[in-house]
């Protein structure tokens, strides 16, 4: 149980409080903007530190797309800046508010320390694929840096990787840098209403493989299609195919895109203003937002065993999801099942991948593998990494499992 809150205002004094945390015996639970605490295991900590003091803007060069801002700097804050040079997060990190209830405000450490990232992902990367460099406290109370603020400096690159998705049980990000890129100049999506899911996979692989440059691909089955853009989707499924870039490219494209979906369902187009709103429900899974007793789980698998993987489960149980990043990513909101191991099985069935418990009860979280299990190989790996950052277990204790 959390009995202790901290708020350091400088990296100096988050240092301080984790050599006293050491000294003690304590722990911390570290905490940004508190958006995505519901994920992973129950806290056991006995302080919670926040890092909402550690905030601002440190440099941001748009000549050279390059950004430092310390770990508690609000989200909206840093894309506020980036706007007004015209600039953005490749990576379009999600907010996971609307799915677990949270009212605080997503900061740019919490989005790398989850390595959050939205349906741009498969053609821009994750977000670690962004970070370049990083300051953090480890479990010994010291500052250590690591990377650079170009991308030409990769020294320590290692270990800047290793803190995007850590989760904050490898040490206290203080300060980031990461790249940014130029915002679209425009944006139109394509919908296929009318394909089951085997069909829309092939209609999705198929446009992959055109040079069309489409940097968002989804499908929407019948189930939950309503919930996307005020139910304004014609019948059956529907597949969603989005283009960016300057105006006139965008034009160029959507016409070709158009022409190589013709005779697989009904069309319809979006213009920016409608693809914007849409990939924004897409991305914060705005479907499965109102039913927050249900468990909800995150789950990666090859493009093409999408269909196959939610085809299965929904023989085996109650079961309602869709598919972004061309059907590698499955959002799956159980009706009342949360068995970690039947559902692992069946991703294992057509190929393999990774789940991760979202969205479960208290009990759920206590009984399930929230993560995914990690091999033998792979388990002693990440506790030698933990014996050299947090020997002592300091950060986090027991989030990950």
């Amino acid at each position: 149980m959390t009995t202790k809150l901290l708020t350091p205002q400088s990296e100096t004094e988050a240092r301080d409080m984790v050599q006293a945390a050491l000294a003690a015996g304590d722990s911390m639970d570290i905490v940004g903007g508190a958006t995505k605490a519901g994920i992973g295991r129950e806290m056991t900590a006995t302080s919670r530190l926040s890092t909402a003091g550690l905030s601002g803007i440190v440099t941001y060069d748009p000549a050279e797309m390059v950004m430092t801002a310390k770990a508690g700097t609000p989200l909206a804050t840093v894309q506020a800046a980036l706007g007004e040079h015209g600039q953005m997060l490749a990576f379009e990190p999600m907010d996971y508010r609307g799915l677990l209830g949270a009212a605080g405000q997503p900061t740019i450490g919490g989005i790398f320390a989850a390595n959050v990232s939205g349906p741009r992902r498969f053609v821009s990367g994750a977000a670690r694929d962004s970070l370049i460099g990083v300051r953090f406290i480890n479990g010994f109370g010291e500052v250590v840096m690591a990377g650079g603020r170009v991308m030409k400096n990769v020294t320590g690159l290692d270990i800047v990787k290793l803190m995007a998705g850590s989760f904050g049980t490898l040490g206290l990000l203080s300060e980031l840098t990461f790249k940014v890129l130029p915002t679209p100049q425009d944006s139109a999506t394509v919908i296929v209403s009318g394909p089951d899911d085997e069909r829309a996979s092939e209609i999705m692989a198929a446009v992959m493989g055109l040079s069309l440059e489409v940097s968002g691909a989804a499908f929407l089955p019948e189930s939950c299609k309503a919930r996307f853009l005020d139910g304004t989707f014609s019948d059956g499924g529907a597949v969603a195919l989005r283009l960016e870039g300057l105006a006139f490219s965008v034009r160029e494209r959507l016409e070709k895109l158009v022409a190589a979906v013709s005779g697989h369902g009904s069309i319809r187009q979006l213009d920016n203003k409608e693809t914007t709103r849409l990939w924004s429900e897409i991305r914060d899974v705005i479907a499965f937002q109102s039913q927050q007793h249900k468990p909800l789980w995150r789950v990666s698998v090859a493009p093409m065993a999408g269909a196959k993987l939610l085809n299965a489960l929904r023989m085996e149980t109650g079961v309602d999801g869709y598919y972004d990043w061309q059907g590698g990513l499955l959002w799956l909101q159980m009706e009342a099942d949360c068995d970690a191991r039947a559902l692992r099985a069946l991703i294992w069935n057509v190929g393999g991948g990774h789940a991760l418990l979202v969205r479960a009860s208290a009990e759920d979280r206590r009984n399930n593998d929230i993560f995914e299990p990690q091999s033998p190989a792979v388990a002693e790996l990440n506790k030698r990494i933990r014996l050299k950052f947090d020997p002592n277990g300091i950060f986090n204790p027991g989030r990950m499992g």
